[in-house]
């Protein structure tokens, strides 16, 4: 065969190829979806409502976290009416426990914005979508995408992931963000493109895992670059994290008898509007005797216990080491300017991050 009609003929082939992964895409879908509480069910319109509360929430936490999340406050907020009409305050309890908090206050500020810009009813455009609070490009995809079948390509890890093995993608993360979404659009049918990045999602949650990925069972297993290179798990390619300096402080767990003292984070910055337990900064350069300085004045308190060990957490971008002092006031003592009791027993329906719950739990030894 003359090399000129072999290349026609390979050309053909990878255009031939190229045409069908949409369709074999649905086709595993079809068989393959998940069960998601948030996922309409087949023939179903999905409710735009449903998809923006579940992509908030999906943002830096897995699936199976979520569910409860998403459970509780469809039940208690069945609409975006309903949550727009909620106070922060009711929205940051109910998320406690989720992480990343500035996506409930933005979350809150969005529903009200639609419930008194728009009636009550999500823009059905990614542009409308990007003009309300808290919407990035990829869940204003997603939501374009998912809930009114517009002809984009949200491009999720999950997502990444398929994509960049799919064509062996050699360039580093984020760099080769463009290059990946380019690629990924290639995937959308002419129809059904919520199905499509679904479809992509389970297959990447389920198939195309970081680890050990199922290769014989993906629709694309005859087609995938790096699968034919065996190098499946080294893509996507990423640069080396860079790991955030450690900060510490101190945490003031201070109890008049079943109750606990407290105190609301300032509402911008890590952690706005949360509750806390009173402490000191979190510094790089900490000291103890300058955070001690930081401790909350009450009558009749003058000496601070420290507790062995201390606190740790890891947030995006440093790792945290908390001291826990406590102390035990009388009956009656007024709380400081800006703080105040609150029982034990209802420290649940409190607006907590976890790492104040991991204080409070070190401090009073639960």
């Amino acid at each position: 065969m003359p090399p000129t009609t072999a290349l026609k003929k390979e050309r053909s082939s990878a255009a031939s190829t190229s045409s069908a992964r949409p369709k074999l895409l649905l086709a595993w879908y079809d068989r393959h979806r998940r069960r998601l509480p948030w996922r309409a069910a087949p023939g179903e319109a999905s409710d735009p409502y449903r998809v923006w509360l579940s992509e908030i929430m999906l943002q830096q936490t897995t699936v199976k976290a979520v569910g409860p999340y998403f459970e509780k406050f469809v039940a208690r907020w069945p609409d975006v009416t309903a949550l727009g009409r909620a106070s922060q305050d009711d929205v940051l309890r109910m998320w406690a426990g989720l992480g990343y908090y500035s996506r409930a206050r933005n979350l809150h500020a969005c529903a009200v914005a639609v419930t008194r810009e728009h009636g009550g009813v999500f823009p059905d455009t990614e542009a409308g979508l990007r003009a309300l609070p808290g919407i990035g490009p990829y869940t204003a995809a997603a939501i374009a995408a998912i809930a009114f079948d517009r002809r984009t390509m949200p491009v999720d890890g999950n997502i990444e992931r398929v994509v960049s093995r799919l064509f062996a993608v050699e360039e580093e993360l984020p760099q080769a963000k463009p290059r990946i979404q380019q690629l990924a659009a290639t995937l959308l049918a002419d129809s059904r493109a919520g199905d499509s990045a679904q479809a992509l999602m389970d297959l990447g949650a389920s198939i195309c895992a970081p680890r050990k990925p199922a290769c014989s069972l993906c629709p694309f297993s005859d087609d995938c670059t790096a699968r034919a290179l065996g190098t499946q798990e080294t893509f996507p390619r990423k640069a080396p994290k860079k790991s955030g300096t450690l900060r510490r402080g101190a945490a003031f767990v201070v109890t008049r008898g079943d109750e606990l003292l407290v105190r609301s984070r300032p509402e911008k910055g890590l952690l706005g509007g949360m509750t806390e337990v009173p402490g000191s900064d979190w510094l790089a350069g900490h000291d103890d005797a300058q955070a001690k300085q930081q401790a909350p004045e009450l009558k009749g308190l003058s000496r601070w216990q420290r507790k062995v060990g201390v606190v740790t957490h890891v947030f995006t971008h440093f790792p945290l080491e908390l001291v826990v002092y406590t102390a035990t006031v009388e009956a009656r003592t007024r709380a400081p300017e800006g703080m105040r009791w609150v029982p034990i027993a209802t420290l649940v329906s409190e607006a907590l991050p976890n790492v104040m719950r991991k204080v409070i739990a070190h401090g009073l030894d639960l």
